[in-house]
Order: structure tokens, then C-alpha cells, then sequence
């Protein structure tokens, strides 16, 4: 049984008989029914821990450039358009003072602006550039691509359902779906 991030794969005349499915060096029951809140918490912890080594993957050829706190914070610009320094803060779920401090490097390495919104002086929107909008998504493909990788070897039947059980808990989560983020040109 190779434990190389591919499925453990059993052929036969019907088909896929595969009972496990191995991603980095966890192994996943297929067959099982998560009916306890436990159990299913288990599968959903399991399940994260493959999405944040895809997710420290994909951020790895930028991490001399941002941190996962940083990249999070492209992310929710991304996804919600321009904010204010303490909306940011609240989707960060961190102290203003942090936020303030997070958005000076990243309007020093060029990947946000600030943008003052009228007479007021403090009032301000932070927004991404073009160089931090290309960095997301940079990154977004990168993880696309591995996530692909994966759900290749489920079933289709299985993948349906599982897309359904994820677009659910990131509703639930409220994470915008990446087809309903705001683009520069539309803002």
C-alpha cells in the first residue's frame, strides 16, 4: 500500500473497491458513516489537517514574502473587497493595534493600499494592488491544482457529496465563495 498521497486503489470489474484513502500520511476511512458529533468532528479535523498542509504548500514559494496571517488577510480583501482597518481586524479576529501593524508591512511590500475616505483623515480603506490580488491568486491556483489532485481519486457520486457537506460549512463558516469575490474592476 503506497502512503504517497494517492489512493489505495483495488480494481475489479465493478470498479472501485478501495476501503481507505491515503493523504499525507493520514489515512481516511471511505466507507464510514459519522453519526456521533465526535465522530464527525474527528472527520472534519481530519480533513483540515489535509487542507492546511495544501494550504502551507501552496504558500511556500511566497513565504519569504508573506506570512499565513498576512496571506489571510489578502484573502479576506479579496474576498470582501475594500475594508475598514477594523473590519479587517474582526475577520482576522485580532487585537486593531495587530491589524495596524499587519496592513503597514504589507502597504510596505506593495500587496494592499490605504485609500482615505473623504474629509475625515482617519477614515480609511484598505484595498489589495494589482501585486497583491496576483499573489492570492497565485496561490489559489497552486491549491486548486493539489485539491484536484485529490478529489480525482474519490468517486464521482462521493465527490458530489462531499462538495455539498463543504459548501455548507463554509456557508455555515461564512466564507464567501471564490465565485462571488469582488474584482478590482468591479469595486
Amino acid at each position: 500500500m503506497a502512503n504517497d498521497g494517492r489512493a489505495d486503489r483495488r480494481w475489479s470489474d465493478a470498479g472501485w473497491t478501495g476501503r481507505r484513502l491515503y493523504l499525507y500520511n493520514i489515512c481516511v476511512p471511505t466507507t464510514h458513516q459519522a453519526t456521533k458529533p465526535a465522530e464527525l468532528t474527528d472527520a472534519v479535523l481530519s480533513a483540515s489537517r489535509v487542507l492546511v498542509a495544501v494550504a502551507a504548500r501552496s504558500l511556500a514559494e511566497h513565504e519569504d514574502e508573506v506570512s499565513i496571517s498576512q496571506y489571510r488577510a489578502l484573502v479576506i480583501l479579496a474576498s470582501r473587497g475594500p475594508q475598514r482597518p477594523v473590519d479587517l481586524a474582526e475577520a482576522l479576529a485580532i487585537d486593531p493595534s495587530t491589524a495596524t501593524r499587519l496592513c503597514d508591512r504589507l502597504v510596505r511590500k506593495r500587496l494592499i493600499s490605504r485609500r482615505r475616505q473623504g474629509a475625515d483623515r482617519r477614515a480609511v480603506r484598505l484595498d489589495l494592488t494589482a501585486r497583491g490580488r496576483q499573489l492570492v491568486d497565485s496561490v489559489t491556483a497552486r491549491r486548486r491544482l493539489e485539491i484536484e489532485h485529490v478529489l480525482e481519486t474519490i468517486p464521482a457520486g462521493e465527490r458530489n457529496a462531499l462538495a455539498r457537506a463543504f459548501v455548507l460549512f463554509a456557508r455555515r463558516a461564512g466564507e464567501i465563495p471564490e465565485a462571488q469575490w469582488p474584482r478590482s474592476w468591479e469595486l
